[in-house]
Parts: C-alpha cells; sequence; structure tokens
C-alpha cells in the first residue's frame, strides 16, 4: 500500500510539474494556457460557453469590425482552422446587427483578399457561415499591404462602414504569427490617423516589435500574444472585456441617490435640491441661505417682513423638496 501511494504521489509531483510550466507567471501579458493532456496529444482546446450568454448586463458597443488575418506559408491548415474558430467565438461575443456590430475579414499572405464585407453579412450565423468558407492564401507575409487594403476598401462607407457622424468605432484586430515582409509602421501610423483602433494579436514566431509597431495606444492594452494557435480562443475573454460596453451601475453601485455609469466605471450624483457629501456617495440636503439686507431706516415692520420671508421659504423647502430615499 506504502509503495502504491508513493508512486501515485512520485507521478502527481511529474504532472502538476508540468503544468506549472505551461504558464508564464513572470509575464502575464503572454497566455500559455494548454493543458498537460492538449501538449502531449496535441488536442482542440475544449469549447466553452460564451461569456456574454451569461452575463446580462455585458452588451458591445457598436462597431465596424474588420478582421486581419494571417494565412501565410507558416500558418499551417490545422492552426488556420483554429484561427477561425477563434473568429467563430469573437462573433459570437457581438451584438452583431445592421445598427449594432458589423463585421468584415481581409485575409492575407502575399496577396491580399477581402473575404467579405462590413455590409455582406448581417447575422450571426450568416457571418460565422462565411468565415467556415475562408481558405489559406499560402506564401508570404504582407502586413503592411493588408492594413492598408482594409484601411482604403474595408473602411469605406461604400463597404458598409458607418459615416462619421454616427460616432461608430472603427476596430481592427491583426491576427499574425510571423515578421511582415513589408513596412508597416507608416501604414499603421495612417490606419490610425484616419480613426480606426488597432489590436494586434501575436502567435509563436510573431515579431513583438512588429506588433508593437502597429498597435494603437496603450500598447498593455491592444498588444496580445499567444504560444500556440491551440490556445488563441483563450483570448475571446480578454476582447470581451475590452469591447464589452459593461453597464458599471448594473453591476451595482453604493450612491444613495444616482448612480451614473462611466465607461467601466461610474459616479454618483444627488437629486435636486441636494448636494454630495465628501464621501461622494450619499447626500445632504442643500442648505438656502437668505441674505437680510438692513434697511438704513431701521424700520421695524420692514424687518419684521423679512425674517417672515425668511421662515417661509425654510418651510417651503422642507415641504417640497424630497427626503432622503
Amino acid at each position: 500500500m506504502k509503495s502504491f501511494i508513493g508512486s501515485l504521489v512520485y507521478c502527481l509531483s511529474f504532472l502538476l510539474a508540468d503544468l506549472c510550466e505551461s504558464y508564464d507567471l513572470n509575464n502575464p501579458s503572454h497566455i500559455l494556457a494548454q493543458t498537460y493532456a492538449q501538449r502531449r496529444n496535441n488536442a482542440v482546446p475544449q469549447r466553452t460557453l460564451s461569456p456574454a450568454a451569461t452575463d446580462p448586463h455585458c452588451r458591445s458597443r457598436p462597431l465596424d469590425l474588420v478582421f486581419i488575418i494571417d494565412s501565410s506559408r507558416s500558418v499551417r491548415p490545422g492552426e488556420f482552422e483554429k484561427v477561425k474558430i477563434f473568429l467563430a467565438d469573437m462573433v459570437d461575443t457581438l451584438d452583431v446587427g445592421s445598427d449594432a456590430t458589423r463585421v468584415a475579414v481581409v485575409n492575407y499572405a502575399s496577396t491580399v483578399k477581402i473575404e467579405f464585407l462590413l455590409k455582406n453579412h448581417l447575422t450571426k450565423n450568416s457571418i460565422k457561415q462565411a468565415i467556415n468558407r475562408i481558405e489559406p492564401l499560402a506564401a508570404g507575409t504582407m502586413t503592411g499591404m493588408a492594413i492598408k487594403k482594409a484601411m482604403d476598401e474595408a473602411f469605406t462607407e461604400k463597404s458598409g462602414a458607418r459615416p462619421k457622424s454616427k460616432n461608430i468605432s472603427k476596430v481592427a484586430i491583426i491576427v499574425t504569427d510571423g515578421r511582415p515582409q513589408d513596412q508597416v509602421e507608416e501604414v499603421s501610423a495612417a490606419a490610425r490617423a484616419s480613426g480606426i483602433e488597432i489590436y494586434a494579436v501575436g502567435v509563436d514566431r510573431a515579431d513583438m516589435q512588429s506588433l508593437k509597431l502597429m498597435a494603437s495606444n496603450p500598447l498593455e492594452d491592444h498588444v496580445f500574444y499567444v504560444e500556440t494557435y491551440g490556445v488563441i480562443e483563450k483570448l475571446t475573454s480578454k476582447f470581451r472585456e475590452t469591447l464589452c460596453g459593461m453597464d458599471a451601475c448594473a453591476m451595482g453601485h453604493d450612491c444613495e441617490h444616482i448612480c451614473v455609469s462611466s465607461g467601466s466605471s461610474f459616479y454618483c450624483k444627488c437629486r435636486k435640491g441636494y448636494i454630495l457629501n465628501e464621501d461622494q456617495k450619499t447626500c445632504s440636503l442643500k442648505q438656502v441661505k437668505v441674505e437680510i439686507v438692513q434697511d438704513p431706516c431701521m424700520c421695524e415692520a420692514r424687518l419684521a417682513f423679512q425674517r417672515q420671508t425668511q421662515t417661509s421659504l425654510q418651510d417651503l423647502n422642507g415641504k417640497h423638496i424630497l427626503p432622503k430615499s
């Protein structure tokens, strides 16, 4: 019995050690989340329930979203299928529709191909079917050319992008595993200057410096890295946090009167007639000060009238301003 337990402990120690190596604890920006079984058997990661389906307070803000995906020779067929699963999972987390988020895909290698435009598919099922039909292009990594084509053609009103007056965010998510074979710095800067927010996702051998040249600032929020295509789906929740319009007040607050959402945070306000206390949460009845102007003649009747007016005003405030809830 002792020898059996000893063998079991020995095996478990190796298993735990192997699992720990799957995570880079010193660099949380690198998501190295393959399990022991996946790395040993090269298995496809388990699909999980879309987080958006379990959080009723999470709705993605309307976007004109263009995926720019690398399908060069270095991306093996099985890996490219994982990229397509990642895109489909991303679509599942979004509110897709004509007045919500519109999605397009630009596929690139040594050539660039717009697989479908923002105006082509306005339902989740239609987009996912179109993603499933995408085929890799093979040679080359012309990332700069792909960004330019996306800027010049995919993000235009003719292709389905909303006009600037609509104030709809334009977002590009680039997925690549290599080093660009053309220049990306100037074209990326031009794309950002035109109002396109760029996220850069690097996989495996991706050049980190190139990712930083492409991405929007702050870089810590726009540059992601995963060790293999086998774990790229783990980024879905990261992008969900970024693209999801969270209602901070609906998630819970401690404001006494009014909660006002502001991005991912909130602040408190008071109803009319009240002022916010120093704790920035509770409210107090606003004190009405009536200035008494001394009459030069010191007429008693006028002074009495002023005192009576002040008392009446205070009584009215007490009766008609809502008490604290």
